[in-house]
């Protein structure tokens, strides 16, 4: 019985109900529209960094200001900011290792410096990797030519984007053996390392600045960043020691020897450069001062948030400090986090613009049928009755405005598509996944829209109500 009168007053009353319905139905829209595309942005975000470079968590020493994995998240000091070496390694590394949850760590040391590659100066960002384990936890990197780093190999690999640039900035495409110069400053003076190109690769989806990222050797970024590395646990053998003890007028007329040669005849040019090509150093085992991040991938059913909490409480005595990734990525994600804080905000002012104005609407309905409430209350319905009454008639309003704004959304969305807009803007472009606009259609969000347009409906429901209540029935009737 409610229903019926509540869809025969609707019907009565068709001019009213219309605006209420647009109103719901508009602000819900854009809600729809803006959310969906900065769920879009956060996926792609997430999705580039997560598989590329960041991980699920970046454990980093604890200071001031957040860093994100090449340096300050404030913009004003990041040209100015070191990233500060990680204390502790192998004790923190211990309790990463025994976590449970974790599905893989690798380590980074991180680096900026000048690139001259054909006579083109470029900044870098130097990406000091764990070979070992870098390239297999992060499968958003594509070789597109060479190879990959080795263990113990000294060389760097650059993007599919800089070979272009250096190509149309020089006409010369990099080959993989090319030399690449690196030139870093500091307190220390400047220092200049020269490495072998040994792959090209793209990201699978870059993000802002990740086509400026070269993954290297990370000996090399220490030496550019002038890091002393310290070494443990390296016993010195008797052939080691050697030359301490002898004569210096006799060091020229010792037999030397190499794994795969013996010479007789005297100390050489050529024979130190076949003893340092063919010495190697076992078993070293580096402790401090030689990464600057330990990065680490979950398991998928691990819960990122409650993890990080239950991690710091284990590191604070080592001074570090873990992040999500949203952090260590860098300002962009943030920025972006922040636009969706104010868009949503901007939305609440609206809904509060919106509520008034479809209060004001209901209002004077309720004043129209003061005659009708009084009659209806003078021959005993009940207070409860009446107030069901008038929530069931906005509800399937705002019911009706939730269903528009998906509609409307949709074709909305197709339309976009459809025109395959160019975005101009790189930072844009990085944000939506692609140089070509496309939205998506979001299940979540359209869920979230849909409960927004009831909520609002039963919000503004509450006043009209009231006053409903309030009216008398005999002067109801007098009045009518």
């Amino acid at each position: 019985m409610v229903f019926y009168l509540a869809f025969k007053n609707i019907a009565r009353n068709k001019t009213n109900n219309l605006i209420i319905v647009i109103l719901i139905a508009v602000i819900c829209f854009f809600f729809f529209i803006g959310n969906s595309v900065i769920e879009k942005s956060n996926t792609s975000l997430y999705e580039a960094f997560i598989s590329s470079l960041t991980g699920d968590i970046v454990i980093q020493k604890r200071g001031d200001v957040t860093m994100n994995l090449f340096g300050a998240n404030t913009p004003v000091i990041e040209e100015f900011f070191a990233v500060p070496v990680f204390p502790s390694y192998e004790s923190v590394m211990d309790i990463v290792r025994a976590e449970e949850g974790v599905k893989e760590i690798t380590s980074q040391i991180s680096g900026r410096a000048y690139l001259d590659s054909h006579g083109l100066r470029s900044r870098a960002l130097l990406c000091g990797v764990d070979t070992k384990t870098y390239f297999s936890m992060f499968p958003g990197i594509i070789l597109e030519e060479g190879d990959f780093l080795h263990f113990g190999e000294i060389g760097a690999m650059i993007t599919m984007e800089r070979a272009q640039n250096i190509k149309e900035q020089t006409g010369i495409y990099p080959k993989i053996g090319d030399p690449l110069l690196f030139t870093s400053g500091g307190i220390l003076g400047f220092k200049l390392r020269e490495v072998p190109l040994t792959g090209i690769f793209k990201y699978k989806n870059p993000g802002l600045f990740m086509n400026d990222i070269i993954i290297i050797d990370p000996e090399t970024v220490r030496a550019l960043n002038s890091i002393q590395v310290a070494i443990t646990d390296i016993e010195l053998t008797e052939e080691s020691i050697f030359l301490l003890n002898v004569d210096i007028d006799d060091i020229f007329h010792i037999e030397y020897s190499t794994p795969n040669e013996t010479v007789t005849d005297g100390f050489s040019v050529n024979f130190l450069q076949t003893w340092l090509a063919e010495s190697t150093i076992d078993n070293i085992n580096i402790t401090d001062g030689d990464w600057n991040f330990i990065i680490l991938n979950l398991n998928d059913n691990v819960n990122t948030t409650l993890f990080i909490n239950s991690l710091n409480k284990k590191l604070l005595p080592f001074d570090v400090v873990a992040v999500d990734w949203r952090t260590s990525a860098g300002v962009s994600t943030i920025l972006l986090l922040l636009l969706q804080v104010l868009f949503n905000a901007g939305i609440f002012l609206v809904c509060i613009a919106g509520v008034i104005s479809v209060i004001n609407i209901l209002l004077i309905s309720v004043f129209r049928r003061t005659r009708e409430i009084g009659t209806l209350r003078a021959i005993g319905t009940s207070g409860i009755y009446v107030s069901s009454l008038i929530l069931c008639e906005n509800i399937i309003l705002s019911v009706i405005a939730g269903f528009t704004s998906l509609l409307l959304g949709a074709f909305f969305i197709g339309w976009i598509n459809s025109l395959s807009f160019h975005i101009p803007n790189e930072l844009i472009s990085s944000l939506l996944g692609g140089d070509v606009l496309k939205l998506s259609f979001l299940p979540n969000v359209a869920f979230i829209s849909f409960i927004l347009a009831v909520f609002l409906g039963l919000i503004v429901s509450i006043y009209p109500i009231y006053v409903t209540l309030k009216i008398e029935p005999i002067e109801a009737v007098r009045q009518g």
